[in-house]
């Protein structure tokens, strides 16, 4: 199977015998790395490492993909953020911003040679390299989130109460600097981007502020992007199945929180594919083979666009069970 054209033409609406198994999220396990002699944080700026750790769980569980990078940081650090970059176990943080006032977001002419954005880029030649018909998905941070990052969630909060023009100048800033990446990752032949906005969840956000301050941003930045894209909300996005559907991607990745089959009600006079849903913490991480199988099974009985975890695999997750959802999915298909 060339797992590359099966996955774009399930995310364009094209018809395809066998439903993908992928992750749009982050990929990066302990058990990959002590396989592949790779780990963080030594991942997240060595372009080789980043490249073998992206591509592992193809490598040694059959997932039909490759995807980069394994954090929401890389854009606020070449923005001038201080991050912990972690260890094995823990994902980078942005620990320092100097950036206080929507007016001061800007990305500097030479942003995509800053920080870690070079690595990623390299990484992304690496795999185009030594693959043909593997998916390479970037992921990048949606607009509102990387705003939280610059201006810090507890300003971003107190401004959407008492400054929401504030909050508008600093997303539109940020979708601006999304943009150049978006630029760079193209040029150098990504197939699949991914935007993720985990903070415009709706258990932080109140759906209709989505609606009318998040939507138009992540539509600006869809119409942008021009390959297929993926857009991912963490947690309970029920009450926004229909404005993620309708911001103008090719797929909406969402939590098992997320009924698939009302949502896929809730949008079916809609062109956009619903990815998930495994649980990443009760089923991944916590688990048993069998208990990814059937969840595997049941989002596909529902009527699952693309099967991938809920959310980023938490690092500690066996690669027993990683094998297991495409064990899963043969199954089903009888391959």
């Amino acid at each position: 199977m060339n797992y590359k054209e099966n996955l774009i033409n399930a995310l364009t609406g094209e018809k395809v015998d066998v439903k993908p198994v992928v992750s749009v999220t982050q990929l990066g396990i302990v058990d990959a790395m002590e396989k592949t002699n790779t780990s963080w944080p030594e991942a997240h700026t060595d372009p080789e490492q980043m490249a073998t750790l992206a591509s592992s769980l193809y490598e040694l569980a059959g997932l039909e993909c490759a995807r980069l990078p394994f954090c929401l940081t890389v854009e606020a650090e070449a923005l001038g953020c201080d991050v912990s970059l972690g260890n094995n176990e823990r994902v980078p943080e942005v620990e320092i911003s100097p950036f206080e006032y929507a007016d001061d977001i800007e990305a500097p002419n030479d942003f995509t040679k800053r920080g870690r954005i070079p690595t990623v880029l390299k990484a992304i030649d690496i795999l185009k390299d030594k693959y043909e018909e593997l998916p390479i998905i970037v992921g990048i941070t949606g607009p509102f989130t990387l705003t939280g990052h610059l201006l810090g969630i507890e300003n971003l909060v107190r401004y959407m109460k008492t400054d929401i023009e504030e909050v508008e100048i600093a997303v539109e800033n940020c979708v601006d600097v999304s943009m150049d990446y978006v630029e760079a990752i193209q040029e150098h032949g990504a197939d699949i981007i991914c935007v993720n906005e985990p903070t415009a969840s709706p258990e932080l956000i109140d759906p209709n502020q989505f609606k009318s301050l998040i939507k138009p941003n992540l539509e600006d930045l869809a119409d942008y992007i021009e390959i297929p894209k993926v857009l991912h909300i963490c947690g309970s996005t029920q009450p926004i199945i229909r404005d993620m559907a309708t911001c103008g991607f090719n797929g909406i990745s969402v939590e098992e929180a997320v009924n698939i089959p009302q949502a896929e009600k809730d949008i079916e006079d809609v062109d956009c594919l619903i990815i998930g849903n495994i649980s990443t913490s009760n089923t991944l991480l916590s688990g048993s083979a069998d208990d990814v199988k059937n969840d595997v099974k049941t989002v596909l009985d529902e009527g699952i666009g693309l099967i991938a975890p809920s959310c980023g695999i938490a690092p500690n997750s066996p690669l027993d069970n990683i094998k297991a959802m495409v064990e899963a999915r043969n199954e089903y298909f009888n391959l």
